[in-house]
């Protein structure tokens, strides 16, 4: 269940726009509105606009606008109820939630005591390793691999004691039971019946949900003879390794601002780099990369972002670095790769020549073919026809995959001068059918769902469910729609749909195509979910009218339409003063 329209409103209501944006941005008064540097793209001349009073942004330079809710979602990689949630956290907001049935009401306060109770566990264990006498150990442990003792204390690293029971009683003595230890993943029974802490003697982790809710720890051993060397919190109600990424947390709004993020492998790593001012890494915790993962990678990274893989090259991190390409080309994000040296990773790098050392390699990261490439030549034995052909044969199918004919060309020129071929060659051998046939068929390319969208429709979607949810000024503006404004064809039936049955947008559909269906019900569901405001749909439409004429510019251009392209320059310019106008320029 969400929120109330009621709360989120109340929130909106609270919120100091020039205060919320001036944390990301320094900003100046200009006539009726304030303006600075865009916090979402790089630039030297101010080009981004707040108006307070109506509580909006918008961006001259690279389009991106809306409220305040959507500045967070924007610049702290939040979802929606995550950005209401720090809103109304920052502004002294009480949420109220919508009507739960019994059950899901008891489920959500079951959760809650569960992450009050992990939150308590953070902070004992947090203190216990700084003043702690027996934790002097973990203390030298951290120092020696170079951690920033400020960067420890941000991240909550803490350090669990050898004592069977501390924890446990602590807790108890606040009012939880044995029950919750256990599916908070803090405490267990023993072979021989007891009941005790889960975690002894060990430097603790905290795991946090990208809201900074501690799920579970990770834990390392001190002891040579402790086995396993790490052990995570217990799958269960609240922690699931699958989704976890260590730091997301604490990385999330550098990510947001750099439209990069940095995968590694380990807890350390993260640590080490966060302390020489990379910030927006994370890790996985392994190289088991799951797509939840990468979804939660893909949605920080946000659009035209880039996740970074710097794990080891091994075939357990080559694995994962192949996974990871194959979801970037369904998430629609640009991958790249660090080649570490062999032996190394991100912390020791750091350790021993600083955060530059890291900085160099992320500064030549490569495309995932590429890094393909150079490990089937650099294994492949070039010193035979025979390896040279097997070589060949390996690289087909990696540079079938590659869409860009630049890229693929530079790869054909760099496969031709480390097999002593002519690149002509090359492109006759990778494309000759009769080889083709002796590399394994690959299966049908992954279809994405009816409702799978892109960055540019999603916005779209946006626009049309909050047409959905405004009402009289909602329908005008979904009549004034064309298909000139969407470039999805899902949403334009959507949009004819929504036109013809505005009244009652979901009556009728369960007879009509599943994917119509699935659309419709979508954008109804996001209107309810995310209630705008008129200003908001305003702003909103002309962004899609902007989009819709840049389009047509560009089409103008080559087809060499001069007299088009005055005409569309002077409907932009319009387009421009009406958002002007919305952001309060004009005032």
């Amino acid at each position: 269940m969400g929120f109330t329209k009621e709360s989120i409103e109340r929130v909106k209501d609270a919120v100091d726009m020039v205060d919320l944006v001036g944390a990301k941005s320094e900003l100046r008064r200009s006539g009726g509105r304030y303006v600075g540097l865009c916090p979402f793209h790089d630039e030297r001349t101010p080009s981004f606009s707040v108006n307070a009073e109506q509580k909006l942004y918008h961006c001259f330079g690279c389009g991106e606008g809306g409220d305040a809710i959507g500045f967070v979602q924007g610049t702290e990689a939040l979802d929606f109820p995550g950005a209401v949630e720090f809103l109304a956290q920052r502004y002294g907001i009480e949420l109220v939630r919508e009507e739960e049935d019994p059950q899901a009401e008891e489920r959500r306060r079951r959760r809650e005591r569960l992450l009050k109770l992990l939150e308590r566990a953070t902070g004992f264990y947090e203190r216990y390793l700084w003043e702690a006498d027996e934790a002097e150990p973990a203390r030298r442990y951290l120092a020696k691999r170079g951690l920033d003792p400020e960067v420890l204390r941000a991240f909550r690293i803490g350090y669990a004691p050898k004592a069977w029971d501390r924890v446990m009683t602590a807790a108890q003595r606040d009012g939880f039971g044995e029950q919750e230890l256990a599916a908070a993943g803090l405490g267990r029974r023993g072979r021989q019946g007891g009941f005790g802490d889960l975690f002894r003697g060990r430097i603790m982790f905290p795991l946090a949900d990208a809201r900074g809710r501690v799920l579970g720890f990770g834990a390392r051993a001190m002891r040579d003879d402790q086995r396993p060397k790490y052990m995570n919190t217990p799958e269960g109600e609240l922690y699931h390794k699958r989704r976890q990424l260590f730091g997301i947390d604490r990385a999330r709004a550098p990510i947001a601002k750099a439209r990069q993020v940095i995968v590694v492998e380990g807890y350390t790593d993260v640590l080490a780099l966060h302390g020489g001012g990379v910030e927006q890494a994370v890790a996985i915790m392994g190289t088991a990369l799951t797509p939840e993962q990468f979804a939660e990678l893909a949605r920080a990274a946000g659009q035209d972002g880039t996740v970074v893989m710097a794990l080891d090259a091994d075939r357990a991190g080559l694995d994962a670095m192949l996974r990871a390409a194959r979801a970037a080309e369904e998430k629609r994000v640009e991958l790249m790769v660090v080649e570490l040296p062999e032996g190394k990773d991100p912390a020791d790098l750091v350790l021993e020549g600083g955060a530059a050392a890291f900085s160099g390699l992320l500064d030549r990261a490569i495309s995932v073919p590429e890094f393909q490439t150079r490990r089937v030549l650099a294994d492949a034995d070039l010193n035979s026809p025979h390896g040279r052909d097997r070589a060949l044969q390996a690289l087909r199918p990696i540079l079938d995959n590659v869409r860009r004919p630049a890229t693929r060309d530079e790869l054909v020129s760099y496969v031709a001068d480390r097999l002593d071929l002519p690149p002509i060659n090359v492109v006759t051998e990778l494309a000759e059918p009769a080889r083709r046939a002796t590399v394994e068929p690959r299966g049908p390319e992954p279809v994405a769902g009816p409702t799978a969208l892109d960055a540019v429709a999603r916005a779209e979607r946006s626009v049309l469910a909050m047409c959905v949810g405004r009402g009289d000024l909602g329908h005008r503006y979904l009549l004034r729609m064309t298909d000139a404004h969407l470039t999805s064809a899902p949403l334009r039936e959507a949009r004819e749909w929504l036109k013809a049955h505005f009244d009652a947008p979901l009556a009728g559909l369960e007879s009509e195509d599943p994917t119509l269906a699935a659309v419709v019900t979508d954008v109804v569901a996001l209107a309810d979910e995310e209630p705008s405001t008129d200003a908001v749909l305003r702003l909103g439409f002309f962004q899609l009218e902007l989009r819709r004429i840049e389009r047509a510019l560009r089409h103008a251009e080559r087809a060499g339409d001069f007299e088009g392209q005055r005409e569309l320059w002077e409907e932009r310019e319009g387009v421009r003063n009406g958002i002007a106008e919305v952001m309060g320029e004009t005032a």
